[in-house]
Parts: C-alpha cells; structure tokens; sequence
C-alpha cells in the first residue's frame, strides 16, 4: 500500500524520469540533483570532487556544464553529448558506479535515484545557477559562493 500525502495523492516512491523533449533547435539542459546514502556529508572533499570530474569527463553521453557539491548532495546541469544519448537515469548510474569504485572507504555512497528537471528556456537556467551557485552560503559554509572549492564547470552548454 503507497502512503498518502496532505492531498490524498499517493506518495511517489521514485522519481520520474521523463525522456528530454527536443524544442525545435532549442539546446537541452537537464538539472540533476543527487544525494548521498542516508544524506551523509561525504561530497565535500578535493578526492571526492576529482573522482566525480574524472567519472563526468569519462562519460560519453551526456555533457555535465556548471555543478555544485555540497555535503550530502549534488547539482549539475548536463546535456546530451551526441543525438541517441543512453537516458539520464542510465547515465547517473554509470558514474555513480564508476565513482563508488573509487571511493571504496565511503561505501555506500548514494541514494539509490536522482531528481532531474528539464529546463526551459534561458531564464530557467540562470535562475537555477544563482540558486545552486549560492547554496554553501545560504548553508554557512562560506561567506561569498565563489569561494566555495567544490564547483566547476565541464562543458559550456549554452542557450
């Protein structure tokens, strides 16, 4: 029996993972974020933040542009890297995978799916840019967002 939510909807045990909708020309950007096993605040560290940066460049499907680790979870932004892209859950499942392998001493390291969105338009983007980006601030975890050590950008995707 699935719990029921204030709504008397069923509560959703996983995430949706709709295929990208291609717009007429328009570029697609996925927003991802994934956490970690029971929210543990593994990610914030230079061996975990190089890891994740190898496992997303070894990919070949999907592009990761601007990113954020914070403790216990992580944003990206991704695009597919060429026409017939594997599914974005498949995706998250080969790096994740690949990054465990790596990181052994922190076994189990996620949580077993990811939240991914679909954006928009431009605005959408650079909306939610200002909302990761700032995330160790609104956390006290720094003062100014760009000295906050685990963030980067891989791949420009742009509008």
């Amino acid at each position: 029996m699935t719990e029921s939510n204030n709504n008397d909807f069923p509560a959703r045990q996983h995430p949706a993972h709709h295929s990208p909708i291609d717009r007429h020309n328009q570029p697609i950007i996925i927003f991802l974020t994934v956490c970690s096993y029971q929210r543990r605040k593994i990610f914030a560290d230079e061996r975990v933040h190089s890891t994740l940066r190898e496992a997303w460049i070894s990919s070949k499907h999907w592009n990761v542009g601007r990113y954020v680790l914070m403790p216990d979870h992580i944003h990206l932004f991704c695009s597919p890297a060429m026409r017939d892209a594997e599914s974005v859950a498949k995706w998250v499942t080969y790096w994740k995978r690949s990054a465990s392998r790596s990181l052994p001493d922190l076994k189990p390291v996620w949580q077993r799916d990811c939240w991914d969105t679909q954006l928009r338009n431009h605005e959408s983007y650079s909306e939610k840019w200002a909302y990761v980006r700032n995330n160790p601030v609104r956390a006290g975890l720094v003062e100014n967002a760009d000295d906050w050590p685990f963030q980067g950008e891989l791949n420009s995707l742009r509008w």
